[in-house]
């Protein structure tokens, strides 16, 4: 494993995209910032963080044999390795919201933003971008947010954590190359935020009750609607009313 830190950059997603054109990297090859100034995170949001405060990097993952209509299994594994990581820490009351939002009660602690290269129907690479929340105690602008500190009390040694959440990233991603996804796919249903309970939902500009019922193995969100049963939603389509 190949751990590469910078001070500032812009992503470190789009950091290790630039690498990758410049020369051949090794399987986790990894790019940690202190600052990131146009962090990314799903459907293009912004991902804004505290300079030194929080663990902002990105993974270099490649593939053999890995068909992409199995991609969202890479969502999968990634999430669930932050949620070991951080229950193993015993930051409490922790669930994976759809797609792979980690939180903490109803607030968000780790945001991940996979970017993925194909090679006809085969995925060839991915880059795995996360952040988490640490020792910030402060999100002025973002109300939904927290942290492990803000959580827990405690101050928190950046680098241990990120080796942790590494050599579980690791294992996590291992099962998928053994494809032994049985119980990783089965663990990520269980841990769904909001499974299983009514709750309302955005769709298509409405507020609608529903139930979530699990995803698919392409990543669409099943969602129980009363009277027309179970509808699957992508990213785009559906959106949580917290």
């Amino acid at each position: 494993m190949n751990v590469i830190k910078v001070s500032a950059t812009d992503s470190t997603n789009l950091h290790l995209k630039r690498m990758l054109q410049e020369s051949i990297l090794e399987d986790y090859t990894v790019i940690v910032a202190e600052t990131q100034q146009q962090g990314r995170g799903q459907g293009g949001s912004q991902w804004t963080t505290e300079s030194g405060k929080n663990l902002t990097f990105s993974v270099l993952k490649h593939f053999k044999n890995f068909h992409v209509k199995d991609k969202f299994l890479i969502s999968m594994a990634v999430s669930l390795a932050i949620y070991k990581a951080l229950r193993a820490i015993q930051i409490p009351d922790l669930s994976i919201k759809w797609p792979n939002d980690i939180l903490s009660g109803t607030r968000k602690l780790c945001g991940i933003l996979i970017e993925n290269t194909l090679k006809g129907s085969q995925l060839k690479l991915s880059i795995i971008g996360i952040g988490i929340n640490i020792n910030q105690k402060a999100f002025d602008s973002l109300p939904n947010a927290t942290s492990l500190t803000l959580i827990s009390g405690k101050t928190y040694d950046l680098e241990t954590l990120l080796m942790d959440i590494l050599l579980e990233l690791k294992r996590q991603l291992a099962l998928l190359e053994e494809h032994s996804v049985t119980a990783l796919e089965k663990e990520y249903q269980q841990l769904l935020f909001k499974k299983g309970e009514l709750a309302v939902y955005n769709i298509n500009g409405r507020q609608v009750e529903g139930i979530i019922r699990g995803v698919t193995k392409e990543g669409r969100l099943l969602l129980e609607l009363g009277t027309q049963g179970v509808v699957s939603y992508g990213l785009k389509e559906i959106g949580y009313c917290l």
